[in-house]
C-alpha cells in the first residue's frame, strides 16, 4: 500500500483535480490509499468568515458561504457526468453548506467563537474536498470511498491543535480502509479533522493534513508516505534567496525537522513522529511535475558528498540580551530567566550565553519581543535596581541563518568555511549557537542581511 496526501494547492481546481486523478491512476497497481486537504484558500476563507459572523456582519457571511458553494458545485458539474452520482454530490455538499450556515447563525446570535467552534468550522474544508474527489474517482472508473477521519482518528480537546490518540485510532484506520484497498478501491480520507471521545470534532494542528497522511501510512503499514505538494521536493536553500538552490534526493528524519524548524517549507516535524515510529519513508512530491522523484525523507542519512545539506533562514526575530558582573556565578539566572518567559507565553528559539556569565541572549519572535522585555524587566527589576544587572535589551528585527546537515557531524571546518563566507559577504554576526549534536549550526544577523547571509553560505558550501 501507498499513502498518497494531496495539499490544498493540489486538489485547488480543475486542472489540478484532473491531474490528481492522472497521478492516482498511474499508481494504482501500487494500492493507494488517498489523503486530502481543503481547496487551496477554503479554509482561510472559512475562519475568515467565522470571525465575520461573530461581527454579525450577515451579508459577507452569505455571500462567502453562496461563493464556496458555486466553487464547490461547479466542480461537480464539470467532473461528474453520471446524472445520478452528480445529484447524490450534490445533495451531499448541499447538506454541509446547509450545516455551515447554521454554525455560522450560531456564531452569531451567541457572539461566541469558540476554539471549538472554529475547529467545527474548519472541517468543512476537507470533508467537502475529500467526498468531490471520491465521486471523481469513481466517475474515472476508479472504485473509491470517502473516509471521515472524524470515525477513525481520535484526539483529547486541545482545540486547534488537538493530540492524537494512537492507540485508539490505529486500528480503526486499519479496519476501515485495509478492506476498501483489499477490494481493489481508493479510500480518500480527509486530512487534518479527527473527534473527540465523545464526537466532537477537532483539528490536529499546522500542516494537519500531512499529519493526517502520516498516520494513515503508519496504521496501515504503508511502504511509503507521498507528500504531494507545489515543489519538486526538499532544496539546498529557498530558491527565491538562492537561484541556484537544488533540489535533495534525500534527507534524514533529523535533518527534515531542523531544516522545518529553521524556516524551510519542508514537512511539519509532528508529521514524521507516525512514519518515525513505524519506520516508514516519506517522500516530497510535486503534483505540478509528478515525473521528478522528488526527495526522499528516510532513518538515516544520505550525506552524499556534501556534509551541509541546507541553508535556510527564519526572519521577524528580536535578540533580548540579559547582562549584567552581578550575574557571574550566580546560580538560577537562566531558570528565571525562562521561568518568566514562560509565564508571558514567550516562544525562545534560539539561546547564546557567554562562558563568563556576563551575558545571556535570545531569540523570540519579533511579535513577542515588547512582552518578552516587559517580563524581564518585572523578574528582575531589583537586580536591575541594585546594579547587579544593567538591563534588560532589543534588538530587532534580525534572523536566524541555519546550516544543517547529518555529514557535518565529526566533519572539520564546517563552522571556518560558514563564518568565512559570512566575514566576505560583509555580514556582521550578532550571536551564534550550535548543539552537541552538531547536526545543525545557527547564527544571527540583522535582517536586512539575512538573504545576503544565506546566498553567501550556500554558494560556499554548494558552489561548482
Amino acid at each position: 500500500m501507498l499513502t498518497m496526501k494531496f495539499g490544498g494547492t493540489s486538489v485547488g481546481d480543475t486542472p489540478r483535480l484532473r491531474e490528481v486523478v492522472s497521478i492516482i491512476s498511474q499508481f494504482i497497481n501500487e494500492r493507494p490509499i488517498v489523503v486530502a486537504s481543503a481547496m487551496g484558500g477554503v479554509t482561510n476563507v472559512l475562519l475568515e468568515t467565522a470571525r465575520k459572523a461573530l461581527e454579525r456582519r450577515t451579508g459577507e457571511v452569505h455571500a462567502a458561504v453562496e461563493s464556496l458553494s458555486e466553487r464547490h458545485m461547479a466542480v461537480a458539474q464539470e467532473f461528474l457526468r453520471d446524472d445520478a452520482r452528480r445529484a447524490a454530490l450534490i445533495k451531499e455538499q448541499q447538506a454541509s453548506f446547509d450545516e455551515l450556515t447554521q454554525l455560522y447563525n450560531g456564531v452569531a446570535l451567541l457572539r461566541e467563537l469558540s476554539p471549538r467552534s472554529l475547529d467545527a468550522i474548519a472541517s468543512f474544508g476537507e470533508l467537502l474536498s475529500c467526498r468531490q474527489i471520491a465521486a471523481i474517482l469513481e466517475e474515472s472508473g476508479i472504485p473509491s470511498a470517502f473516509i471521515d477521519a472524524r470515525t477513525v482518528i481520535r484526539t483529547d480537546a486541545a482545540f486547534g491543535e488537538a493530540a492524537v490518540d494512537f492507540a485508539w485510532s490505529y486500528p480503526r484506520i486499519a479496519d476501515a480502509v485495509t478492506p476498501l484497498v483489499a477490494k481493489g478501491a481508493v479510500p480518500v480520507v480527509t486530512g487534518f479533522i479527527a473527534s473527540t471521545e465523545d464526537g466532537i470534532t477537532t483539528t490536529v494542528g499546522r500542516s494537519g493534513s500531512d499529519y493526517t497522511g502520516s498516520i494513515v501510512g503508519a496504521a496501515t503499514g504503508s511502504s511509503e508516505v507521498w507528500i504531494w505538494t507545489d515543489v519538486d521536493g526538499v532544496m539546498t536553500a529557498d530558491p527565491r534567496t538562492v537561484p541556484t538552490a537544488r533540489v535533495l534526493p534525500a534527507v534524514s528524519y533529523r535533518e527534515a525537522a531542523e531544516m522545518s524548524y529553521f524556516g524551510a517549507k519542508v514537512i511539519h516535524p509532528k508529521t514524521m513522529v507516525p512514519a518515525i515510529e513505524k519506520r516508514i519513508p516519506i517522500r516530497i512530491k510535486n503534483t505540478f511535475n509528478p515525473s521528478h522523484p522528488g526527495t526522499l525523507i528516510t532513518a538515516s542519512s544520505q550525506a552524499g558528498e556534501r556534509a551541509a545539506k541546507t541553508v535556510t533562514s527564519i526572519d521577524d526575530l528580536a535578540v533580548i540580551a540579559i547582562e549584567g558582573n552581578g550575574m557571574i556565578g550566580v546560580p538560577g539566572v537562566s531558570g528565571r530567566i525562562f521561568s518568566a518567559l514562560a509565564r508571558a507565553q514567550v516562544n525562545v528559539m534560539m539561546i547564546s550565553q557567554a562562558s563568563s556569565e556576563h551575558n545571556v541572549c535570545f531569540l523570540v519572535p519579533r511579535k513577542d519581543s515588547a512582552a518578552g522585555v516587559r517580563v524581564l524587566r518585572e523578574e528582575f527589576g531589583v537586580d536591575i535596581a541594585r546594579k547587579f544587572i544593567d538591563d534588560v535589551t532589543v534588538r530587532e528585527p534580525v534572523s536566524i541563518v541555519a546550516v544543517v546537515g547529518e555529514g557535518m557531524i565529526g566533519a572539520k571546518g564546517i563552522a571556518g568555511r560558514t563564518f568565512d563566507a559570512v566575514a566576505k559577504a560583509d555580514v556582521n554576526i550578532i550571536a551564534i549557537a550550535q548543539g552537541s549534536s552538531e547536526l545543525n549550526i545557527s547564527f544571527v544577523v540583522e535582517q536586512a542581511d539575512a538573504r545576503k547571509a544565506v546566498r553567501a553560505v550556500h554558494d560556499a558550501f554548494y558552489a561548482a
